[in-house]
C-alpha cells in the first residue's frame, strides 16, 4: 500500500486526530527501531549480462557511483564490483572483482551495498584478532580486538543498519600503523543487550557503551584513545568525547558521515524510504517524543563547543541522510581542531567505497601525528 493511500484510509477509519498520531508513530518506527545489519527490502537491481571479469546490472543513481561496492542477493550471495566499464540508458557494466559466495546469473535480483567485506578480521582480511567483550551498564557487548605496539588504541563504532563489518575496510591501515583496535558493538546489536525499551536513542544512551569501550582500552594499557565512528556511531563518538569521565584521554576523533542535524536526518531517512515529506515531518516529531532525544545537545555537538581533540571529518556533499552543510559549519567553527575531507561521489557512511585510496591516505595523514 502506498503511504498516501495509507494516510487516507487511516484518517477515514479512526478520525483525523487519531490518524495523525498513528501515522506519526508508524513512520517513526523507521528510525527508532534498530534495523538488522545488511540489505533490507526487495532487491531493486537485476543482472542483465555476465562476461569475463564484468557484470551488467540495472542502471540507477546507486549503480553508477564510482568506487567499489558489493552485490548481495538471496541465500547469502555476495560479490564485489569495481570500476564502471560502460553504461547505457538502462544498464551499467562494472568490473567484477570477485565472487565470494552464491551463484550470480542473468536475471538475479541484487542489492548494491557498501559491504565489500563480510565476516571477521581473520576470514575477511587475514588479520589475527581476539573475540572479546566490553562490559557495559546493560551487560557484555561483543568486540574484536587486534593487537598493536602503540600506546594509542582506536575504538571503532558502526552506525545504524550496519554491524562491525563496517570497520573492516580500514583495519588493514590501522594494523599497518601498529595501532591496537577495538571494534565494538552497542546496545541493540546482535549478541549485545537490547535497549530497555527496544528503541534507538540516537546516541543519547548508546554513548555510554562507547565510554565502556574507552574504559576497556585504558584498563588494558592504552595511554590515549582515538574514537572512529560512522553515521550515528560518529555522533556517539562526539558525545563520548564531550561527556565521558575519560574525555581527557581521547586523543582524536575520526567522524565518517556524522549525524549533526537530527531533524533533517530523520526526515531524509523517512523520505528515502518512500514516505511523503509531510508524513516524514510527523515521523520526526513522533520519534522526538518517543525517545526524548536532546536536540539542544545535538546542537552543541554540531557547533563544536564541546570539542577538545583533533578531528578528521569525512563527509559527502551528496549525502542523502546527513546534510553536508552541518559538517561544513562544524569545520568552519572549529577550524583549530577539525579537518574536513569532502568525498564528492560518496553516499552516507559509504565514503571509503567511493575512493578507497584517497580515503585511506586522508586517514593515514591524520593518524600519523597521533601515534
Amino acid at each position: 500500500m502506498r503511504w498516501g493511500t495509507a494516510a487516507i484510509v487511516a484518517a477515514a477509519a479512526v478520525g483525523t486526530g487519531a490518524a495523525v498520531l498513528l501515522l506519526g508513530r508508524k513512520v517513526s518506527d523507521r528510525v527508532v527501531r534498530p534495523a538488522p545489519a545488511g540489505p533490507t527490502g526487495p532487491a531493486s537491481l537485476r543482472v542483465h549480462d555476465l562476461g569475463a571479469g564484468r557484470v551488467t546490472i540495472t542502471r540507477s543513481p546507486e549503480s553508477v557511483r564510482p568506487g567499489h561496492y558489493a552485490l548481495e542477493w538471496a541465500d547469502g550471495g555476495h560479490a564485489v564490483v569495481g570500476e564502471i566499464l560502460s553504461t547505457d540508458v538502462q544498464s551499467v557494466s562494472r568490473r567484477l572483482e570477485r565472487a565470494d559466495s552464491g551463484t550470480l546469473t542473468v536475471g538475479t535480483e541484487v542489492h548494491l551495498t557498501p559491504r565489500v567485506h563480510l565476516g571477521d578480521p581473520r576470514t575477511a582480511l587475514g588479520l589475527d584478532f581476539t573475540d572479546t567483550a566490553v562490559t557495559g551498564e546493560l551487560g557484555p557487548m561483543p568486540a574484536w580486538h587486534t593487537a598493536g605496539i602503540r600506546g594509542t588504541w582506536v575504538v571503532l563504532v558502526h552506525g545504524p543498519g550496519a554491524d562491525r563489518s563496517q570497520a573492516l575496510p580500514v583495519l588493514p591501515l590501522l594494523h599497518g600503523l601498529r595501532l591496537p583496535t577495538l571494534t565494538v558493538t552497542h546496545r541493540g546489536d546482535a549478541g549485545a543487550p537490547p535497549s530497555p525499551d527496544g528503541m534507538s536513542h540516537f546516541g543519547e544512551s548508546e554513548w555510554r557503551d562507547v565510554e565502556s569501550a574507552v574504559r576497556y582500552a585504558l584498563d588494558r594499557g592504552a595511554g590515549r584513545v582515538v574514537l572512529y565512528g560512522w553515521s550515528l556511531g560518529a555522533t556517539m563518538a562526539l558525545q563520548t568525547a564531550a561527556r565521558s569521565a575519560w574525555a581527557d584521554r581521547i586523543g582524536g576523533l575520526v567522524l565518517d558521515s556524522p549525524v549533526l542535524d537530527w531533524d533533517a536526518s530523520v526526515r531524509r531517512e523517512a523520505v528515502r524510504a518512500g514516505i511523503p515529506a509531510a508524513l516524514a515531518e510527523l515521523g520526526a516529531l513522533a520519534a522526538r517524543g518517543r525517545t526524548g532525544v536532546d536536540l539542544a545537545g545535538f546542537a552543541r555537538l554540531a557547533a563544536g563547543g564541546d570539542l577538545h581533540a583533533p578531528t578528521l571529518l569525512l563527509h559527502s556533499p551528496s549525502d542523502s541522510i546527513a546534510p553536508f552543510a552541518a559538517a561544513r559549519r562544524l569545520a568552519a567553527r572549529r577550524e583549530d581542531l577539525v579537518s574536513l575531507q569532502p568525498v564528492p561521489d560518496g553516499e552516507h557512511a559509504a565514503l571509503w567505497n567511493a575512493d578507497p585510496d584517497r580515503y585511506t591516505e586522508a586517514l593515514r595523514r591524520f593518524l600519523t601525528p597521533l601515534l
